[in-house]
């Protein structure tokens, strides 16, 4: 689809679409970008609640002699939350008002926010954590979907760069944040403060949401179509996929009942399709319109985001366990370790925004090739280096690692909506954060599985630094594999794209 074809005014939404919509004429550039910094600026409070709170396991252990179990669902309880509802609320936002549902989505992670800060008990916290996680999901979809209306052109390449920089500067930089927190407000009570910074921030970016956000588009006349019935089978479906991973620990009282939830997963997902396909073929308008994967760009972008997600957050998160428990270094210090990967993979994501129209596929190729060596970097770095000098070796590793991945995520991102239709961006991008979050449950339930089994295994027996080598290594090799299948759907996606070329030079 030209840019020309996406500019033009359009009164019906077209076969197969989800609702009928009359656009308004797009705002003027300055009021565009004020509008996608309002709207990145919330995607990153809400992702750095991905990563920060990680750090404040051990302090809210602490506080309330809570288990594992409880401990884990305060971080995987928020992904699943957060995945559950990200497609239905994309498919809402696409036939309704994206700005309204931001607004509420902003509102309501703000409230919860200061719920969590003031949890008197675990249940509160955990409760607290399940709503955050749902006004996260709320809002992730209306961000991309708004970005994807504001921008054409040359100009959405350079707006998914700058989101692509903010993400990766969240992602990275949410332990080291979550650290100072513990640092700033103590032990017992750092933990809260976590929670807390998130409270004036909010309500500073729902004023500035309400004040800045355009309405893209007004409201559709014809009758809401949310095709329940698809939603309950898609929520069981996400459900019982991530619920194994979530509660995989690594500890051996973990329960092997839970992996026959698999089972149930593809009985849901083969029900969902089948639903899908039937409701699309009544001429009703589906949950995910399926068509989406028939495009080659947009099926193949979010299989590489997919499985790159799956990779990354447990990248961290391993070398953050591993820094503050095989090194007793500081939750702050350990925290650190990953600034140079979030500051350069901002310049890269800002550059990459600028060249994935020219260089395309291969550009982001070469940034998961480079963020594969670096993650194998870090591996040797454990194995070889001498304690003293692992934290900075690790830090220019992560450096490095930085560079590729800012030209992974946003290019990437952009790469995989080119031809989408203005009209599917909400539910076409929540389907690629599903993709993230499920991706993130998965890695990162590997990952920690591995790393706390060799440290159940081989303790008492080896040196507690040699343990945890062993486990660092055991854990980062599940994320060098997806990293690997990222990489390889890369390949594919170019060679289709050079095969796709050939026939219609032939023909001139």
């Amino acid at each position: 689809m030209s840019d020309e074809t996406q500019q033009q005014p359009r009164t019906r939404s077209g076969a197969g679409a989800p609702a009928e919509t009359r656009e308004i004429p797009l705002p003027s550039h300055a009021h565009q970008w004020r509008a996608f910094w309002v709207c990145v600026s919330v995607a990153a409070l809400t992702i750095l609640d991905l990563t920060k709170v990680n750090v404040a396991l051990p302090s809210i252990e602490d506080a309330f002699g809570s288990g594992s179990t409880a401990l884990g669902f305060i971080v995987s309880g928020y992904v699943l939350a957060f995945g559950l509802v990200l497609v239905p609320m994309g498919r809402l936002g696409d036939q309704r008002s994206r700005r309204a549902l931001f607004i509420v989505g902003l509102s309501l992670f703000t409230l919860m926010s200061l719920v969590c800060a003031l949890a008197p008990t675990i249940e509160i916290l955990l409760v607290g954590r399940l709503v955050q996680g749902i006004a996260a999901g709320i809002q992730m979809p209306q961000v991309l979907g708004i970005i994807q209306e504001l921008f054409r052109g040359a100009d959405r390449g350079r707006a998914f760069g700058r989101f692509g920089a903010i993400i990766g500067i969240s992602t990275a930089l949410g332990p080291t944040i979550g650290g100072l927190a513990i640092a700033v407000g103590g032990a017992a009570d750092g933990w809260r403060l976590i929670f807390w910074m998130n409270v004036p921030l909010g309500l500073i970016a729902i004023g500035l949401a309400i004040f800045l956000l355009p309405k893209l588009h007004k409201r559709s006349r014809k009758p809401l179509s949310l095709d329940p019935f698809g939603i309950v089978l898609f929520g069981l479906a996400v459900l019982s996929l991530m619920l194994p991973f979530l509660f995989t620990t690594g500890s051996p009282d973990d329960n092997p009942l839970r992996w026959w939830l698999l089972v149930v997963f593809v009985l849901f997902a083969a029900s969902f399709i089948t639903w899908e396909r039937h409701y699309e073929a009544s001429g009703r308008a589906p949950l995910i319109p399926l068509k989406l994967f028939r495009i080659t760009s947009y099926r193949n972008g979010t299989l590489i985001v997919a499985t790159y997600f799956t990779a990354m957050p447990s990248m961290f998160l391993l070398t953050t366990l591993y820094l503050q428990g095989g090194l007793d270094l500081e939750p702050v210090y350990a925290g650190m370790v990953t600034i140079g990967f979030a500051l350069a993979s901002a310049v890269t994501s800002w550059i990459g925004g600028s060249l994935v129209n020219k260089l395309g596929r291969p550009l982001v190729v070469a940034g998961i090739a480079t963020v594969l060596v670096s993650l194998i970097g870090l591996v040797v770095i454990a194995l070889v280096a001498p304690p003293e000098w692992m934290p900075w070796l690790m830090a220019a590793t992560m450096t490095v690692g930085g560079l590729g991945g800012g030209f992974v995520i946003s290019p990437n991102q952009t790469l995989t909506l080119a031809e989408i239709p203005v009209k599917q961006g909400g539910v076409a991008g929540s389907v690629g954060q599903l993709g993230q979050r499920i991706g993130t449950a998965i890695g990162t339930a590997v990952a920690i599985s591995l790393f706390y089994a060799t440290i159940y295994r081989e303790s008492g027996s080896r040196p507690d630094l040699v343990v945890f080598h062993d486990a660092y290594a055991f854990g980062m090799l599940s994320a060098a594999l997806f990293l690997a299948v990222a990489f390889l759907i890369g390949l594919i996606d170019m060679s289709s794209r050079r095969r796709g070329r050939r026939p219609r030079k032939q023909a001139r």
